[in-house]
């Protein structure tokens, strides 16, 4: 989720962990799921939305965008409510000290593990990525893919990645890392060059750092997108190059794969985005076509997963709709929860059909435009028939 995109209110288990990495290690790593495996155990997915990518003035924080301290009692919620995977936005930003060590803050990546041990701990796949550091809308930023400086860049992207791999090494396959979010040159329209050279430049980068810190990293999944995490851009003939798995570990068979491909899906935007009332409803179910958008509807959202089956599925390549969700225009149309629930069980529904894990954007935010299914403070559940919608379209 892009910063433009997102809102908010107002616009020990050291014990659990010495356990859970006790039982793992490289080993147990050469026995992890197959690509169709992996996704059918992820299940149903949500984000951590709006808390460890929040920042201010550069500073990540996790109440910095008006959320609550996550808590153990949150992810326990989320898991009750029948999620498998937690993807944990992260964004390091000013948190990450000069070069050429560019040495991650320890409070910072301290607090990280600790909210990944909350959802690992309890059983859970959990994704964690570097968000925000890709944009250039936030102060701070610098994993910028058409800043002259690149080799400054690279540097410091492999750095901070060899220390989050380092310490997450011994976590096994439930623990997932994924490269960076919607990293693109900010101008919404085609790839360019050299930028998208860059972005595959960094995922290279990532895979071969991250395989190389030890532990279970040479078998574990990776996670990486292209252009923007756009289906079309990332599919297409658009200059998406999947990484090389060169120190990938030789107990894995050659016929598997240990890669992921990361999209996101928010098609169409006026319905799920766009903060209007001109748009409430989706679907063929839908009973105005006034409030309907014209493109977007089911056919099309088929016809975009299938596309990333044919390029990458088939390959054994699995893949995570890493985002989805539509907002809250309730207020403004009485029906529209059914149109949401309509489009959540159709996105996880399709996702299913071509061999996707889909993980539902939450930012936190439960009220008008929202896309929250939790109220983070009190922990009640604000959006059950989505919650049952999703778990209905992903099997759960």
């Amino acid at each position: 989720m892009t910063p433009g995109k997102r809102r908010f209110s107002g616009i020990a288990l050291t014990v659990l962990l010495t356990v859970a990495t006790a039982v793992t290690g490289p080993a147990n790593q050469a026995s992890a799921a197959t690509a169709a495996q992996i996704v059918a155990d992820m299940g149903a997915g949500w984000n951590l939305g709006n808390q460890l990518e929040a920042n201010s003035g550069g500073v990540p924080s996790e109440t910095a965008w008006g959320q609550p301290t996550v808590t153990q009692a949150l992810i326990d919620k989320v898991k009750a409510a029948g999620f498998k995977t937690i993807r944990i936005p992260v964004s390091y930003l000013n948190h990450i000290g000069s070069g050429p060590n560019y040495t991650i803050n320890a409070g910072w990546l301290n607090r990280i593990q600790e909210v990944v041990d909350y959802a690992y701990n309890r059983g859970l796949y959990v994704l964690i990525n570097m968000h925000g550091d890709g944009y250039k809308t936030i102060y701070g930023a610098w994993l910028i893919c058409d800043a002259q400086n690149q080799t400054e860049i690279r540097a410091k992207y492999q750095k901070v990645w060899q220390q989050i791999a380092t310490r997450f090494a011994n976590y096994d396959q439930r623990l997932i890392l994924e490269s960076m979010n919607e990293n693109f040159d900010g101008q919404w329209g085609r790839p360019t060059q050299p930028c998208y050279s860059n972005i595959n430049s960094y995922n290279q980068i990532f895979v071969d750092t991250v395989r190389r810190a030890g532990g279970n990293n040479p078998s574990r999944w990776l996670l990486v997108p292209g252009w923007n995490t756009n289906i079309d851009y990332t599919a297409g003939d658009y200059g998406f190059v999947l990484p090389t798995d060169r120190y990938r570990s030789p107990s894995i068979p050659s016929s598997e794969k240990r890669i992921m491909i990361s999209v996101h899906y928010y098609d169409p935007w006026d319905f799920t985005g766009e903060e209007s009332t001109r748009i409430t409803q989706w679907g063929r179910g839908s009973t105005d076509a006034s409030r309907k958008s014209t493109w977007g509807q089911e056919d099309f959202l088929d016809g975009q997963l299938k596309k990333m089956y044919d390029k990458f599925v088939r390959q054994g390549y699995p893949v995570v709709v890493g985002e989805y969700g539509a907002i809250d225009k309730a207020f403004a149309d009485s029906t529209n929860p059914r149109y949401r629930a309509d489009y959540v069980r159709a996105v996880a529904a399709t996702a299913k059909k071509y061999g996707a894990a889909p993980v539902y954007w939450d930012n936190g935010y439960t009220g008008q435009y929202g896309f929250g299914l939790i109220d983070r403070r009190s922990l009640a559940i604000t959006q059950q028939g989505m919650i049952n919608a999703i778990r209905s379209g992903a099997g759960a």
